[in-house]
Order: structure tokens, then C-alpha cells, then sequence
């Protein structure tokens, strides 16, 4: 599992781990819409397999963001004295926000880690 984790934040194909799933060679520090490769330059696996394959990656999208929204309310909580200061809203937005583009990426690379067929 580590191993695939690494692959993942690296961008690697998975199915040589030579290629690039984006064409962006980082995934951390790229703020736009992820722009993808249909398939890999160096084995030619094709990532999306069909229409609608990537529907069940805003679903993993949705978990990476509540997730990092909790984690920011726990960080968050120590600096202000009330246990639900309203304050802390805004920084849980601006968290998201900078995020987007990561996890854009992150459940995309997820979803195809997911669904390989490691059979081969």
C-alpha cells in the first residue's frame, strides 16, 4: 500500500510507474484545473476506460475534503478560547480552497490506483 501511496504523489503511471498521469510533473503546487494524458508515453495504458469513469473519484474527492477540513478544526481550535469560535470558518476555507487542485489531482490518481487490474 505504501509502495502505490508513493507511486500516486509521484504522478506514475500504474501500470509501468515510468510514464505521467498529468501533464503537470508535480501534483503538490499546481494551482488550475488538472489537465491529464489519455494515456501513457511510455506503455500507452489508457486512463480513463470509459465516460464517466472519474464519477467515483469526486466521491474520494469529497472524503480527502471533509477529512482536511476536520483535521483544520482540530489545529485550529487551540489558538481561540471558545470551543467553536466562528472565526475558525474562514480558515477552514481558505484550507479547502488552497487545496482543490491537490485533491483534484490526489483522487483522480486514487481512483485509477484503485481500479487497475493487478491480475497482469
Amino acid at each position: 500500500m505504501s509502495n502505490a501511496l508513493s507511486h500516486i504523489l509521484k504522478n506514475e503511471c500504474p501500470n509501468c510507474h515510468k510514464g505521467k498521469v498529468f501533464k503537470d510533473k508535480n501534483i503538490f503546487l499546481n494551482f488550475g484545473l488538472p489537465k491529464m494524458n489519455e494515456t501513457c508515453s511510455h506503455c500507452h495504458y489508457k486512463f480513463q476506460k470509459e465516460p464517466g469513469y472519474f464519477f467515483g473519484a469526486m466521491y474520494v474527492n469529497y472524503g480527502l475534503t471533509v477529512a482536511q477540513g476536520i483535521a483544520t478544526y482540530c489545529i485550529a481550535q487551540f489558538f481561540f478560547e471558545k470551543t467553536f469560535d466562528l472565526r475558525i470558518i474562514p480558515i477552514i476555507a481558505v484550507v479547502i480552497i488552497l487545496l482543490t487542485s491537490f485533491n483534484l489531482r490526489f483522487s483522480r490518481l486514487a481512483w485509477i490506483y484503485m481500479f487497475k487490474d493487478y491480475t497482469s
